[in-house]
């Protein structure tokens, strides 16, 4: 790596909290960070592509809003004078697509309590603008190739981290960005407080790697674990704090005497997430390959993060874009008693039945999309062979969608006379569902030359370069080819011992997560020494079969040697992903879980083992 920047201290170390996962996260990290993570910054995320499109409707209806109002209101509130008197900085991307109304918000705040504060606001990543001219040029969606949407409610670009290391620069003690990375919360605080240049690659990968642990709150301290019985004190779980060093690495921990779990496994998982190719993670600042990173345990609830590599950053930006497609409606009845799941399938399809024969009596159009899932009856491990036969409570799950809301208001009325109409043991309705707005995301690239950020701080605008015309990053090495689903590795077991069937829970660690349609799932082997056997038998084949009822695309195996994992990333697999989808998962947050369950040979020895057993706790 290059020398730090002139005039940094190689020594010092750097604090950070990530304090919010998404907008909706509990009020009790932000203020524990404070009084008990001794942090030097907060960072906070707050905008997925969902968010956005709420957002953007908040702001058609009133000019003052379209930002994250909690973290004004109920966050920024509580912790200002605190922050104040600590000289804490806050980043955050509450500014959602208003961000200088949230600024004015945060002063208006300080104003209140007898507070003088720096705000600093990062704009230019609203690209609607636009769209007029790229539609025009023919622009189209990143995977699927399809034009784009005539009514586009936002569209946004993924700014980096300049802007805000910019704002750090120029003394703001709280900066407010628009749409952003996650990771450029992060990685504009230590690219302000190390120098480092904008082609210090390797290192850039590496706080963009720290960006990406803390973006997702209590994820990084055993939030979401697998083996989340380890995980002690939930309710006052840690949120994570970063030890940040010149030199790019890192130490995660969290705040002491908190509870929660920091180890090798928590942070393998947390690293692994919402990732596709682990050796070209692209980011507006820097291609990424985490492909290598190795973790080592420093001491209880303290991992040190190395090994981040960089490339040079490409010329586009990724823009999200939201369309509304109509409308959708979710209803949910209880069904017990004999053959639970069987009346509740048939309670959906009279549901359907009855309320399309009332639209056709109206003139109204057919459902755009429907979907029946029973909860309970583990549909979403077996789809139509899920294990029902001793199934004696579930849930009926309906969820429609349709071009008129008033055909969903209709649908609303029909789910309550269930009740006393059909299936025995029907209970549960919870007041009359109500149908709201259908939105889809269009993601796109765009040149950055064709967007100007800029930070604007007590009135004054400044235009924050951003490196231009860069070429394509190349590809990364291919995923490994397995000739007739037969994996890259040797036969289970050379020994001639005998096997038997365990699931893979016991062998590894695992976490789901989503970009748009598409899921990945990391899966950790427990010892290295394990993963030959994950390569053999955890085959792209295999793993499409296991999800086949889930997953309507190409599924591809990635390797991740550096902490001993592979990483599936599994296109189709969220039934549009998002607001799009209707599935009671539409996050694929359950497909970890899913295929944790699938059954693969070991040595019979192996069998005896518990997992608790495994190297890395």
């Amino acid at each position: 790596m290059a020398p730090v920047g002139p005039g940094r201290e190689s020594s010092r170390v750097v604090r950070i909290g990530g304090a919010s996962g998404f907008w909706g996260d509990s009020s009790v990290g932000a203020p524990q960070l404070v009084e008990r993570g001794n942090v030097d910054y907060l960072v906070f995320d707050y905008l997925a592509e969902l968010t956005m499109s709420i957002l953007a409707a908040a702001r058609a209806k009133n000019p003052e809003l379209g930002y994250a109002t909690d973290f004004v209101a109920v966050t920024m509130a509580a912790i200002l004078k605190d922050v104040v008197a600590r000289n804490i900085r806050v980043i955050s991307n509450a500014g959602g697509m208003n961000p200088k109304a949230c600024a004015d918000a945060i002063a208006a705040v300080a104003a209140q309590q007898g507070l003088q504060v720096r705000v600093a606001v990062v704009e230019g990543d609203d690209a609607l603008a636009l769209l007029p001219q790229l539609r025009s040029e023919g622009v189209s969606e990143m995977l699927s190739g399809a034009a784009l949407p005539a009514q586009v409610l936002s569209a946004n670009a993924y700014l980096g981290a300049l802007p805000i290391r910019r704002a750090l620069d120029e003394g703001a003690q709280i900066v407010v960005t628009g749409r952003c990375v996650d990771s450029a919360v992060t990685l504009g605080a230590l690219m302000h407080e190390f120098g480092w240049a904008e082609d210090d690659y390797d290192r850039l990968a590496q706080g963009s790697l720290a960006g990406h642990i803390l973006e997702c709150g209590c994820q990084a301290t055993g939030g979401l674990h697998t083996d989340w019985e380890d995980v002690p004190g939930w309710a006052d779980i840690g949120y994570p704090v970063l030890e940040c060093h010149a030199d790019g690495h890192f130490v995660a921990t969290k705040p002491a005497g908190t509870g929660g779990l920091v180890n090798i496994a928590v942070i393998s998982e947390q690293l692994l997430y919402e990732i596709g190719d682990p050796t070209r993670y692209l980011l507006p600042d820097v291609s990424c390959d985490f492909s290598n990173v190795t973790l080592a345990r420093l001491g209880p609830d303290r991992v040190e993060v190395r090994g981040a590599r960089g490339l040079a950053p490409g010329p586009h930006y990724k823009v999200s874009a939201t369309s509304m497609v109509g409308y959708r409606c979710s209803a949910q009845l209880t069904i017990i008693g004999f053959d639970a799941a069987s009346k509740a399938q048939r309670t959906g399809e009279a549901i359907l039945e009855r309320t399309r024969a009332l639209f056709a009596r109206q003139g109204l159009p057919d459902y755009s999309r429907t979907r029946i899932e029973v909860l309970g009856a583990e549909s979403a491990y077996f789809g139509s062979n899920a294990r029902t036969g001793d199934t004696r409570e579930v849930v009926l799950r309906l969820a429609v969608m349709h071009p008129q809301r008033a055909a969903l208001e209709l649908f609303a009325r029909e789910i309550a006379p269930a009740g006393t109409s059909w299936s025995p043991g029907t209970t549960g309705a919870d007041g009359r569902p109500s149908p709201v707005p259908a939105v889809r995301q269009f993601a796109f690239l765009l040149d950055k030359i064709r967007l100007q950020p800029a930070v604007v701080l007590e009135g004054r605008r400044m235009e924050v370069g951003v490196p231009c015309g860069q070429a394509a990053v190349p590809p990364g090495a291919a995923a490994c080819v397995q000739p007739g689903g037969a994996g890259c590795s040797g036969p289970v077991n050379g020994s001639g011992e005998a096997t038997v069937d365990v699931p893979l829970i016991r062998l590894a660690w695992a976490r789901s997560g989503d970009k748009g349609d598409s899921s990945n799932i990391g899966v950790i082997a427990r010892r290295p020494e394990w993963l030959p056997l994950l390569r053999a038998q955890l085959t792209e084949a295999r793993v499409a079969v296991w999800l086949s009822h889930l997953v309507l695309g190409r599924v591809t195996r990635y390797e991740v040697p550096g902490i001993h994992a592979l990483n599936f990333v599994c296109l189709q697999a969220l039934d549009g992903g998002g607001m799009a989808s209707l599935r009671n998962d539409p996050l694929g947050k359950g497909m970890a879980q899913i295929l944790l369950a699938m059954p693969l040979q070991v040595p019979a020895s192996w069998a005896e083992r518990r997992p608790a057993e495994a190297l890395f706790l």
